[in-house]
């Protein structure tokens, strides 16, 4: 019998698994299913410009994995049962068990509104493809002159409101900080976002706690409420609610822990890669919720379990970080260098060659889902069956 490996989600971390996964392994010995409720890749890292009414490239995971003995099954995940190691979905031909012999988990993460009055009600969000094309026809309908205000400073607020600040400048856009605008960058780069910033025309509001958001605006807990014919919500995300409810050691936020290989700490049949997992990086730091954390976790697991199935060497590999890339529009970008553990140094890149530099990492990443298995040796390893199977077996049942 193949060995059953089965992949939930087919986001960035999801899909680069399972490609790797078929490029490591024999055929003949493993199966791998990939789960996922849609049938083509969603660039997660460029909802913002779906939003503004850009066209993405259309990847359909048919074409991405011809070839690879890859079994795409288009499905919703309901339920996971770690302890009897299956997996409850619901697809066109109606709710059905798969069991696996090991699992990745790569739900990822939603939007979250972090339980403020209002929010899940009235805002907008571009944390998933069906929110980013509700945002899109919102921003669509609006006439010239109407306010839109972005909540949330990190990395997906300040590139949701550059972007609509650059596609739409006949509206008036305004971002809600909780601290001070770009304050985990370098002053070159602070210094830059702001100038952006400004010369986009958004109006900045900074040490802002928003505590409800209504239908015309939001409301703030000290400074002055800030009127919106649409509030786009970043202000946090949020991992799926099934791992909690599976048995795993998760935080109390709902994130797997694994250990340096991707591997549950409480079930070792179990990996969990990307938002859904947490992981420790550089100086024992999390690391954070990223496409540039999830690609890396996820070749760390693929790794991982090619090398336990083949009876070989696990190899151990530490992720750590280089740069954080962010767009400010088409035209601006903002590339911050970072030391291993995310810490900001002096060196940015700024303007238009950021902006190409962006391109390019996100191109790269789309391009290294669509080939998952290109670069990786030709040679797949056998599967070390019964040592393999009797070692999960016990180390489960212990």
């Amino acid at each position: 019998m193949q060995h059953r490996i089965v992949v939930l989600g087919a986001g960035y971390t999801g899909a680069t698994a399972a490609g790797r996964l078929a490029k490591r392994l024999h055929s003949e010995d493993v199966s791998i299913t990939l789960v996922n409720p849609e049938p083509d890749f969603i660039e997660r890292v460029r909802l913002h410009q779906l939003a503004t009414g850009q066209d993405l490239k259309p990847r359909p995971f048919r074409e991405m994995f011809a070839g690879t003995g890859v079994e795409l099954k288009l499905a919703k995940v309901t339920a996971v049962d770690a302890d009897r190691r299956t997996v409850s979905v619901t697809g066109a031909d109606g709710p059905a068990d798969l069991a696996y012999d090991t699992l990745v988990y790569a739900l990822g993460s939603g939007w979250n509104g972090g339980d403020v009055p209002g929010a899940a009600e009235h805002a907008d969000e571009v944390a998933g493809r069906q929110g980013a094309r509700r945002l899109r026809e919102r921003l669509a309908a609006l006439d010239a002159g109407r306010p839109v205000v972005v909540v949330g400073g990190g990395l997906t607020g300040v590139e949701a409101a550059t972007e609509i600040a650059e596609a739409r400048p006949d509206l008036d856009v305004a971002l809600a900080a909780h601290g001070a605008l770009g304050d985990w960058l370098s002053a070159k780069g602070r210094a830059h976002l702001r100038k952006v910033t400004g010369r986009l025309g958004i109006e900045v509001h900074e040490h802002v706690t928003v505590t409800a958001v209504t239908a015309d605006g939001v409301t703030t807990a000290d400074g002055p409420n800030i009127p919106a014919a649409v509030t786009v919500w970043t202000a946090g995300f949020a991992v799926h609610p099934i791992a909690g409810a599976a048995t795993l050691e998760t935080t109390q936020h709902g994130r797997i822990v694994v250990d340096s290989t991707m591997r549950s700490v409480s079930h070792p049949d179990v990996y969990a890669v990307g938002d859904a997992a947490l992981a420790i990086g550089p100086q024992g730091k999390p690391l954070r919720m990223s496409c540039a954390s999830g690609v890396p976790m996820a070749w760390q697991a693929a790794d991982a379990i090619a090398a336990r199935l083949a009876g070989t060497k696990v190899p151990q590999v530490s992720i750590r970080y280089f740069q954080q890339c962010v767009s400010l529009g088409r035209n601006e970008g903002l590339i911050q260098f970072v030391t291993a553990d995310d810490r900001a140094v002096d060196r940015a890149l700024t303007g238009r060659t950021a902006a190409l530099y962006k391109e390019l990492i996100c191109k790269g990443a789309a391009w290294g889902v669509a080939n998952p298995t290109v670069g990786l040796p030709s040679r797949r390893r056998r599967v070390v069956r019964p040592e393999t199977e009797d070692r999960t077996r016990a180390e489960v049942s212990a």
